[in-house]
């Protein structure tokens, strides 16, 4: 026997799960969040995906923040495998990979500035 009836918190039965491809997308990327400026036809258009992606500037600290874990956690697997088993190559990778946090959590920041703090016309 099944039923319609809502799921204990609100949630609709009827609804489909996000695949986890996509739920672990959206949870380190942070495109998904914001309009395409460019796509926009006319000047309120444009003004309205401005201000929407000004919006949700507010949830790039949270990005940051999953970033800053990463590097951390890819400088402390580099530095594990450097120093305590010797082992170079591994710990190139991971110290490149800890670059390439690093320079995302610089394009996170200059993004959240501009949209958070800049005075736009």
């Amino acid at each position: 026997m099944t039923t319609d009836a809502p799921l204990p918190g609100g949630q609709d039965s009827n609804v489909p799960e996000m695949k986890f491809r996509t739920l672990l997308y959206r949870f380190m990327f942070f495109d998904w969040l914001f309009a395409d400026v460019s796509a926009a036809r006319n000047l309120f258009e444009r003004h309205a995906a401005v201000q929407h992606n000004r919006r949700m500037s507010r949830y790039l600290p949270v990005y940051l923040r999953r970033w800053s874990v990463l590097a951390a956690f890819d400088f402390g697997l580099g530095f594990l495998f450097e120093r305590i088993l010797q082992a170079t190559m591994l710990s190139a990778w991971f110290f490149t990979w800890s670059c390439v946090t690093i320079t995302g959590m610089v394009v996170i920041t200059v993004a959240w500035v501009l949209l958070a703090f800049a005075r736009l016309p």
